[in-house]
């Protein structure tokens, strides 16, 4: 029990990160382009190597945290895009011992289907003027780069961290 509540604090540590110390690191040009989502990079590990179920939970709550504390448009919007993308991913590769290029494909893959499906919903509610073409250039492709690259840096001590938890989970139901 104790290390899904140090997953739990990691998360929410990377969604402070993500929201104060990434901001001063990137170029003033690039940060109306660049909205990186480190938490939603994580859930996605936990997706994979853990399970569909909790990845759905955890992006809900974190998705509904980042609508609260990011108030736009509409609430609810990152919560269901963050919730239903873990899902699917999880659902399509669920492997618990995922290597590093089918990770990095969940990865891109997830993050694609994230932002089009914001894209989307703000699309279909009027609230986005711009093409997807423009958007997938000019927002999409950066996020993807920005999450490939933080994927690579936390694929190892993420992955080896997840297998105990659910090495611990397998122990405990037999």
């Amino acid at each position: 029990m104790k290390r899904k509540q140090v997953l739990f604090l990691l998360l929410f540590l990377l969604f402070i990160l993500q929201g104060t110390v990434f901001f001063w690191l990137t170029p003033s040009s690039w940060q109306l382009q660049i909205y990186p989502n480190f938490v939603f990079v994580a859930i996605l590990f936990v997706s994979v190597y853990y399970h569909r179920h909790t990845g759905l939970v955890l992006g809900l709550i974190f998705g509904m945290i980042h609508d609260v504390i990011y108030y736009g448009e509409m609430i609810g919007t990152y919560s269901f895009a963050m919730g239903v993308s873990a899902y699917i991913m999880g659902l399509l590769f669920q492997m618990p011992r995922a290597p590093l290029p089918i990770m990095m494909t969940v990865v891109l893959l997830g993050s694609l289907l994230f932002d089009s499906t914001l894209f989307g919903i703000y699309k279909v509610f009027s609230l986005s003027q711009s093409s997807y073409d423009w958007a997938l250039l000019h927002h999409m492709l950066p996020n993807l780069l920005v999450h490939f690259v933080f994927a690579l840096i936390i694929y190892v001590p993420l992955r080896k961290q997840l297998e105990i938890i659910a090495k611990s989970k397998r122990n405990q139901t037999s």
